[in-house]
């Protein structure tokens, strides 16, 4: 069964992102393994579920068990609402000030970690006799955002005392869950703050995805949230993980041969003909570039698979259009090449690209932008 997404702009191409849902299906069950303590699942979802589209997969994650989904802003968590989930959701990063009332009028609950929160939360009731549902963030050395150590406790007793708001977690994040020296200070501190706070009836949270299947040693949580995970891939891990889910990635890159022709010995192709032809090379033309996601730094060192065989991208990659070597292929204009996946027993990882480029996947699959069509396949 394959169906798309719906969008507000013209994704008539040919080239497109494939998810598999089934695949997003298996790694929950497979995640729901190495979660402890009867823990609730908090899905992040956000940059739109990672680039997998997060109303289109969210009906899978909650059906597989899934609590709660994560998001970075009133924005993301909105166009949840819209689509009709009425399930948890949680603002993960800072929400403005102005935006609370808009907040807790949609059951949106955001993330209070400043005093101007407090103030925020209070006008809110105040205009709207609504409460701001909230789950209290701890900084434990991330230094990004949250309530450090030496208020933390205060600080809590001063949000379950107001009346405004209806405290319903707390929650910190590891910096280096993949090192279990760095992530046991900061377990520390949550360990610390929790034991001289009154947490009874509260959601806590601290395991993100590395941190959840690494197991670390702390009875204070109720619930973890998964990432990366869900979608198939995994994250650095601690050296002492012995254990490591079974995943299966979830998205694809495709793209049809728009047009083949022959590139003559010595002509070169692409802008500043960064690749030369060391013989009559037949090249194919895709239509997916740097303007959809992928890298330009990824020309001449990445390759695609048509009907079973390895055929190597040739010069630079441009806005919309790429090329491919298929000299050695007996292919045709409308076939598939596939960049990202699986096709005839052969697999590219979103990861080589990474290695390549000396960076992490998440921002790859982040990377490919709305005008690809996204395809949902079981």
């Amino acid at each position: 069964m394959k169906f798309q997404r719906l969008s507000n702009i013209n994704t008539k191409r040919d080239a497109w992102v494939e998810i598999n849902l089934d695949a997003i299906e298996k790694n929950i069950l497979e995640l729901k393994s190495f979660v402890k303590n009867n823990a609730k699942i908090l899905a992040v979802v956000k940059a739109d579920a990672y680039g997998h589209g997060s109303s289109m997969i969210a009906p899978t994650l909650l059906a597989s068990g899934v609590d709660y989904l994560g998001v970075a802003s009133i924005d993301e968590g909105m166009e949840l609402r819209n689509n009709k989930f009425t399930c948890p959701i949680l603002v993960l990063g800072a929400a403005p000030v102005w935006a609370f009332d808009y907040a807790a009028q949609n059951n949106i609950s955001l993330s209070l970690f400043l005093d101007e929160h407090i103030k925020a939360a209070e006008l809110t009731y105040k205009k709207t006799e609504l409460k701001t549902r909230a789950h209290i963030k701890l900084d434990t050395g991330m230094n990004r955002i949250g309530v450090e150590k030496e208020d933390a406790i205060e600080f809590i007793k001063k949000v379950q005392n107001n009346k405004s708001i209806e405290l319903q977690g707390i929650f910190t994040h590891f910096a280096n869950a993949e090192v279990e020296e760095k992530t046991q200070e900061q377990l520390d501190i949550w360990n610390y703050v929790l034991s001289n706070s009154d947490t009874d009836g509260l959601i806590l949270h601290c395991f993100n995805t590395a941190a959840t299947i690494a197991g670390y040693d702390t009875d204070k949580y109720n619930m973890v949230r998964l990432g990366l995970a869900l979608y198939g891939l995994i994250p650095d891990l601690p050296k002492f993980c012995t254990k490591v889910p079974k995943l299966i990635p979830a998205m694809g890159l495709k793209g049809r041969i728009i047009n083949i022709h022959t590139a003559h010995k010595g002509t070169g192709v692409s802008y500043c003909h960064t690749f030369t032809a060391k013989r009559d090379t037949k090249v194919a033309t895709i239509p997916v570039g740097y303007a959809d996601g992928v890298d330009r730094r990824l020309s001449n060192k990445i390759y695609g698979i048509i009907n079973g065989k390895k055929v190597p991208q040739i010069g630079n990659i441009t806005m919309d259009q790429m090329m491919f070597d298929i000299t050695d292929t007996n292919v045709k204009e409308g076939d598939i090449i596939t960049l990202i996946g699986e096709d005839s027993g052969l697999s590219i990882s979103i990861n080589e690209w990474a290695d390549i480029l000396g960076t992490i996947n998440y921002e790859l699959i982040c990377r490919l932008k709305a005008r690809l069509s996204r395809v949902y396949t079981r």
